[in-house]
């Protein structure tokens, strides 16, 4: 049984990891082109709309899919699906309110908001965000009961969905939109400025068209679901049928912490932009040059980072409703059980993506986004240290809300949040680092993060991790790796004067380099490949390989 619960964890979390994977994919393919045609002028736009959209989006309804998730799988581990359904239209009402009011606040405050952060050029883009908000909180509604169904197909569909459409409109819109933009600031003397404002505002037509898109197919799914679950309604045999306001006070006290804790957890983007535009500027850089910088750590930095970081949030949406079960039913066994195989598995992600970005980086920086200055490659080599303990924070974020540790993240993030900005303020101000002290502070964040997030794991599901082979086997399968991955490049790179072919064959040579490390190092073994989705595929791969 227990097998089967860690399998069960596993392959749900593999198919939101693979369909965030995808997403995130996809999102990379469409920035390169995206980032042609705007520029890193245009790149810092973009991600100056975003960072205050997600903020906004974070404090509205971005804990809705946990949220949601966690009190129908509460209610379905009893059968009680006269409360499901009430849940379900409880959070539709939160859902409306919370995404309505953002959506709002954004129309109204997007000039504000942007000069405040010495960037009023993305004003546009982030108006074209706004009604965004208020899609997104109903989406997050509808795949948060799906995944509280222990289902979480819906949601990876969606989310492909979204980022196909994403990527089509992006492109195309920042295309036209720059060239509009070219026109209107020739008139006003301003050509560059605003063909990379109205391109960035292009770029975030496409976010708007993708949410929409994947309202569409979660209705759809919800009107398909229906029948199904009016059957299992006319069955309930519910002894206590919960109030509207019952579930409606049980949603706010399960979503505001939940809320607070993603709010405070990523309002260090905002903080670290606040922060190095303001003090870059006293400093005396290049109004231009600190663009520049920000557009690369925006846009090409962030962008490949965040790719092993989105399989972390993946696999804790899947596991939060598993665990939450567990539970209730007072299970501890298997809550201790499911955090030690997704801990696990996120270590088996992280540590090889790491390492590959690291070795990696110029040539894969040329390759995307035809970008071969040396800052950028730099960047991203201190950017990528910070990959592990993203991964593990956010994780470590959802398994405590999964046993009902809902104030310890937010109290965690807190603190995290002001050690952030001192050491930010500390590296800018005394060693004068500028755009490395926003990535070192980066890493700095995420090893205080997943500290105490891990301390407050431990203390109350008294779960004890195998260090050995939770972490350390991992890295030294990763640096085994990364050595590998690295000569193979620099001997291609001597032959192929073009960074594709060799940067590809590179990547492809360090998966399977990584497969034999992890079984030769004793990392996993045979009977725990099984426990893997595809498990018995790779163990079949091992064997023909003389392997095992």
């Amino acid at each position: 049984m227990e097998k089967k619960r860690r399998n069960t964890i596993l392959v749900q979390g593999s198919i939101l990891a693979a369909a965030s994977l995808i997403s995130r994919i996809i999102g990379l393919i469409y920035r390169i082109p995206l980032t042609h045609i705007i520029g890193k002028t245009g790149n810092d736009y973009y991600g100056t709309a975003y960072t205050v959209y997600n903020i906004i989006l974070i404090i509205s309804s971005y804990s809705l899919p946990l949220a949601v998730s966690k009190v129908v799988s509460s209610r379905m581990a009893v059968k009680e699906y006269r409360n499901v359904r009430k849940v379900f239209l409880s959070s539709l009402a939160f859902a409306l309110i919370s995404g309505s009011a953002g959506m709002i606040i954004v129309l109204v405050f997007a000039d504000v908001f942007t000069s405040w952060l010495r960037t009023p050029m993305a004003s546009p883009a982030l108006r074209i965000l706004a009604p965004v908000i208020l899609i997104v909180a109903i989406v997050g509604v509808l795949r948060g009961f799906f995944q509280g169904l222990n289902t979480m197909l819906p949601s990876a569909i969606s989310q492909i969905i979204e980022q196909i459409v994403n990527a089509v409109v992006s492109v195309v819109a920042a295309y036209f939109l720059f060239k509009y933009g070219l026109r209107a600031g020739a008139v006003l003397g301003q050509q560059k400025k605003y063909a990379a404002s109205f391109g960035a505002a292009g770029g975030t037509l496409g976010t708007a068209a993708g949410a929409f898109s994947a309202f569409l197919f979660m209705l759809f799914m919800i009107l398909i679901y229906k029948k199904v679950f009016n059957k299992k309604i006319r069955r309930d045999k519910t002894i206590h049928e919960e109030t509207y306001g019952e579930l409606f006070k049980i949603l706010i006290f399960t979503i505001i912490p939940v809320l607070m804790s993603t709010a405070v957890y990523n309002l260090f983007s905002i903080s670290e932009m606040f922060i190095f535009k303001n003090v870059a500027n006293i400093q005396g850089y290049n109004a231009h040059k600190i663009s520049v910088w920000w557009g690369v750590y925006s846009g090409e930095v962030s962008v490949l980072k965040n790719i092993p970081v989105s399989i972390a949030g993946s696999l804790a949406a899947s596991s939060v409703p598993a665990i939450a079960s567990s539970f209730r039913k007072g299970n501890m066994n298997d809550v201790k059980s499911e955090i030690r195989s997704a801990t696990r598995f996120i270590s088996l992600i992280s540590f090889p993506c790491t390492v590959g970005l690291i070795v990696l980086a110029k040539p894969i920086l040329a390759m995307l986004f035809h970008d071969t200055d040396l800052t950028s490659a730099w960047m991203l080599i201190i950017g990528s240290i910070s990959i592990p303990f993203f991964c593990t924070s956010t994780l470590t974020n959802g398994l405590l809300q999964g046993i009902n540790r809902m104030t310890e993240p937010v109290k965690n993030a807190v603190i995290t949040l002001v050690c952030h900005a001192v050491f930010l303020l500390f590296t800018l101000l005394v060693f004068n680092l500028n755009i490395y002290a926003v990535l070192i502070s980066l890493t700095f964040y995420g090893i205080v993060m997943s500290l105490l997030n891990r301390l407050s794991l431990q203390r109350y599901s008294r779960t004890r991790l195998d260090i050995m082979k939770t972490y350390i086997l991992p890295l030294i399968a990763s640096l085994i790796m990364g050595i590998f991955v690295y000569l193979i490049y620099v001997f291609l790179h001597l032959l192929i004067s073009s960074v594709v072919i060799p940067t590809c064959i590179a990547i492809i040579g360090g998966i399977f380099i990584y497969f034999v490390a992890i079984i030769k190092i004793k990392c996993v073994t045979k009977e725990e490949f099984y426990h893997f989705p595809k498990g018995e595929k790779l163990v079949s791969l091992g064997e023909k390989l003389h392997l095992f």
